[in-house]
């Protein structure tokens, strides 16, 4: 008998252990909960069909359990907002306005592509310790536009004992965590005309109740808008909530997209777009895309495809004389398509020397060090500009020689030096939309772009 109630001992004690792993992890839970994190255990859950098609998350099969809870002493700040930090919420009319104006209708919702992406920074102190990562796909444009506002703060406008690429090398976490910040600021200030900004949070309860074929994504509901009227107290802000942009599960991206249109306002956004019913986002081969306007928000502070064409002249009037002002960030642009070839001048030229640079579809960023570059025409003959792709791939900063007189006039010029057994890589063709004719030296680097 007594061998027989031990046998019966054991798995009582076993299952004794189970439950009180079990109530262990609750209270877990509980703290977690408590702190705001429960995003962070759900945050692949909310990612939506990669069409945007159907029902959300309709078919998508459960993600990999959680990994085991923090210390409380280790626990990172919020994603999501408490009740009590203010702003306004957002109402089903400017969540309909926004999905309008970004997909052309009411059903579509983001990719998980699209909801996944943040603004992740590369390892502190190294050689790209400046730099975001980019995944291939149609978020890469608008990292790389913000990228581009990084590299003018940390060279040009952060005050530091380093000069010139060390300035971007010695960045531990908190510059950058700065310079994410003054540069989602300078944009989102540019789009509200210098006078304004706006900023979207998510908190973590819905807002907006959808109805009608409103498509509901369980984020675009629960968005919290603030206001400001001074940039300084919008950059401030932003510091003080930087892991609602830069923390994984964020849904960063997507943020500072509706931040941006919300600080141009709905309705100037859409007379930017001559009133037409051209989304801002495009599907293409699979992917949501940003157009042309979207980059022209972000480089301008205008919607308008047309401050990008390289055509285009200043006018008579006192709104296209004060648009046609160079901005701190330029772009240069080539594409097969002879419309695609070069951007307009006063971006080309812009009053740093710091580009976006779209190249057949992809996007970097080209900058120098040297200020004098867009200011002194002395200075163009021989120099030199980095590159940066956002690709995993590459390790370290491109370094490229621009010879502006080296007569490489040899070639016969009556080849398209873009046809084939003569084409160059994309960005030396960006580059001579700016310096024609010149010469670029890749210093022992294979060109990847």
């Amino acid at each position: 008998m007594g061998e027989r109630q031990a046998e019966h001992a054991a798995p009582r004690t076993e299952l004794e252990e189970i439950a009180s792993k079990i109530s262990d992890l609750n209270k877990w839970r509980e703290i977690f909960s408590f702190r705001g994190l429960e995003i962070s255990n759900t945050a692949h859950q909310r990612c939506r069909g990669s069409t945007g098609n159907g029902p959300p998350g309709a078919g998508e099969p459960m993600g990999p359990p959680p990994p085991p809870p923090r210390p409380p002493s280790a626990v990172p700040r919020p994603l999501l907002l408490s009740p009590d930090t203010g702003g306004r919420p957002i109402s089903l009319e400017m969540a309909t306005g926004l999905r309008k104006l970004l997909f052309g209708n009411v059903f579509h919702v983001f990719s998980c592509e699209w909801a996944k992406a943040y603004f992740r920074f590369r390892e502190p102190y190294s050689d790209l310790a400046y730099a975001l990562e980019a995944e291939k796909g149609g978020t890469r444009a608008i990292l790389m536009a913000v990228q581009a506002h990084i590299i003018k703060y940390l060279l040009f406008v952060r005050k530091t004992e380093h000069t010139h690429l060390e300035r971007l090398r010695r960045v531990g976490r908190q510059e950058q965590a700065e310079a994410l910040a003054a540069a989602l600021a300078d944009s989102l200030w540019a789009a509200g005309g210098g006078g304004r900004a706006a900023i979207c949070l998510a908190t973590a309860a819905a807002r907006a109740v959808p109805s009608g074929d409103y498509q509901a994504d369980n984020f675009t509901e629960r968005i919290q808008l603030f206001e400001f009227s001074e940039k300084a107290a919008a950059r401030e802000f932003i510091f003080d909530h930087i892991n609602c942009f830069k923390g994984e599960g964020s849904h960063g991206v997507i943020l500072f997209l509706y931040s941006l249109l919300f600080s141009r306002t709905l309705e100037r956004v859409q007379e930017d777009l001559d009133c037409t019913a051209t989304p801002l986002l495009k599907f293409s081969f699979g992917n949501v895309t940003c157009t042309q306007a979207v980059l022209s928000l972000l480089l301008t502070g205008r919607a308008s495809p047309r401050e990008l064409d390289g055509g285009q002249e200043p006018g008579p009037g006192g709104r296209d004389v004060e648009a046609w002002r160079r901005g701190a960030v330029g772009y240069l642009r080539w594409g097969r398509a002879r419309a695609e070839q070069q951007a307009c001048p006063r971006l080309r030229t812009p009053r740093l020397p710091v580009w976006l640079c779209g190249a057949s579809g992809r996007h970097g960023v080209l900058f120098g060090t040297d200020s004098r570059l867009v200011s002194d025409w002395k200075v163009e003959r021989v120099f030199h500009l980095y590159f940066y792709s956002g690709q995993q791939e590459q390790t370290k900063t491109a370094h490229l020689t621009i010879d502006t007189h080296s007569h490489h006039w040899d070639e016969d010029q009556s080849e398209d030096p873009s046809s084939p057994g003569k084409r160059r890589p994309a960005v030396e063709m960006a580059i001579r939309t700016k310096w024609a004719g010149a010469t670029v030296s890749w210093n022992g680097t294979d060109p990847f772009f």
